[in-house]
This record gives C-alpha cells, sequence and structure tokens, in this order.
C-alpha cells in the first residue's frame, strides 16, 4: 500500500508536540484519527496504543540508561494497570468492538480524558502546590496503594481511550511523591507507559481494531517530528507551547464529548 501523506504529517505534527512538550502523543492522535480522517473510536484508540507503546519504548530505553526511572513507582503503577487493562479489554470484547455501547464508552472516556489531561497540563503546578500542601507526608509510605489506584485508573482511561497515561500520570506522581525529582516523575511515567500500551495494544490486536497500514505511516512522520521537535524545545517558550497545547485538548474533549 502506499504511503498517505495526510497520515504521516499528521504525526510529524504530533510528534512536534510531543518533542517539544513532552506530552499529546495520545491525547492529540487518538481526536485527529476521529474527527479528522474519520476512523471509528476502536481502531483510532486501538492504532494508538501500538504507536505510544513503539515511540516511548525509546523514551524509556533513555531514561532508563541514565538511571531515570524508579522501577518500584512502576511497579507499584503496573500493579494497578495491568489488571484494570485486562478487564477493560474483556468488557470491550463481551459487548462487541462495534456495538453502540462499546463506541459510547470509548467516545465518553476519549472526551474525559482529554479535558482532566489540559485541566492538568494548564494548571499542573497549581494543583500539584495546593495538594502537597494540604498532605504534606504523601511520599512517606501513605502513597503505596493510592499509586496502585492510579495505576488503576489509568488502565482504564488508556485502553478505552489511549489517553491518560503521559499528562495525567505526571501530575498524579507529582503529588504522591513530592520529593521526588522531576526527572525521576517523568521517567517512571514514561516506564510505565511502554507495558501499559503495549498490553491495552495487543489485547485491540487481539480484537482486531489495528490498521498496521496506519501506525507504519503514523511512525514514518513522528519520528522524525519528536526528533525536531526535541531541538526545538531548547528555543521554543514551553509555557506559551504548554498553553496552547491545554487549550486545544480541551476544545477537542468538549467536540467528543459533543458527538
Amino acid at each position: 500500500m502506499t504511503l498517505q501523506p495526510g497520515y504521516a504529517f499528521s504525526g510529524l505534527l504530533v510528534g512536534l508536540a510531543v518533542g517539544m512538550t513532552g506530552v499529546g502523543g495520545g491525547s492529540l492522535m487518538t481526536p485527529i484519527l476521529v474527527l479528522i480522517f474519520g476512523f471509528h473510536p476502536t481502531t483510532a484508540v486501538g492504532t494508538d496504543l501500538l504507536f505510544a507503546a513503539a515511540t516511548k519504548t525509546v523514551g524509556t530505553t533513555i531514561h532508563s540508561a541514565g538511571k531515570t526511572v524508579d522501577w518500584s513507582i512502576v511497579r507499584r503503577l503496573a500493579t494497578g494497570s495491568v489488571p484494570a487493562t485486562i478487564l477493560s479489554l474483556l468488557a470491550i470484547s463481551y459487548f462487541g468492538i462495534n456495538s453502540k455501547a462499546v463506541t459510547t464508552a470509548i467516545t465518553t472516556a476519549l472526551g474525559v480524558a482529554l479535558l482532566l489531561s489540559a485541566t492538568s497540563l494548564l494548571f499542573k503546578d497549581q494543583i500539584a502546590h495546593a495538594i502537597t500542601r494540604r498532605y504534606p507526608n504523601f511520599g512517606d509510605g501513605s502513597s503505596f496503594k493510592l499509586t496502585i489506584a492510579v495505576g488503576f485508573l489509568l488502565g482504564i482511561l488508556v485502553s478505552l481511550s489511549s489517553v491518560g497515561a503521559g499528562a495525567l500520570g505526571t501530575i498524579a506522581l507529582l503529588i504522591l511523591y513530592p520529593r521526588l525529582p522531576i526527572v525521576r516523575i517523568v521517567g517512571s511515567d514514561i516506564a510505565h507507559a511502554v507495558p501499559l500500551t503495549l498490553l491495552a495494544g495487543l489485547g485491540h490486536w487481539y480484537l482486531g481494531t489495528i490498521n498496521f497500514h496506519l501506525l507504519e505511516t503514523l511512525l514514518v512522520g513522528s519520528i522524525p517530528g519528536i526528533v525536531i521537535g526535541s531541538y526545538a524545545a531548547r528555543y521554543a517558550p514551553d509555557r506559551v507551547l504548554k498553553l496552547l497545547l491545554g487549550t486545544i485538548l480541551f476544545l477537542v474533549g468538549l467536540k467528543m464529548l459533543s458527538k
């Protein structure tokens, strides 16, 4: 099959966003596939999950080599996310991937996840500061069960929408582990996203929702986009970029909920 320029260009744009801001992969790609290219929500989510697994594997490799991954946090998150992912996939299989109930659930989960991601992106510092000031002892043992609960919630959201592992995971870890350096927060969140998106993506593959030609074309555009975006991030105004991305995610989330 021939390369589709529109898909590759979309991958390039999303790659640029990820490279410059660190978030925006699933948050942008899935809505683009649904709203612009007209893919069925299950196909968009399934394909984007494997897309995310491939791109975040590179990030995990880099963070692991730099010893910026806290594997105990990754295990806690996975303890919650793995069973949640399996349960979500079983529910999709039970009701049928093309059923109205599944389509509605995925569209709703996508809209809610986008709104939550936009809020966390726009007000991350304020939210984290307010909660850690009220509960200053997070990180001294009380965060263990809450981390598992966060993983469970992420497992459901990511399996249904492919959104949430980035922005939501990061802000949750910032709140639960306020004394941990930010680079280890980011590294741990990215590392957890790999098995989460891979498991969910393989489940969607089994259900027949993956478009592999689309996946290959998106990767062709996104890989150079991430590289270019990573270099451009040194010169681009981070605050402006995140404000723009957060606003876009908020508007797209409202659009998904109104479908």
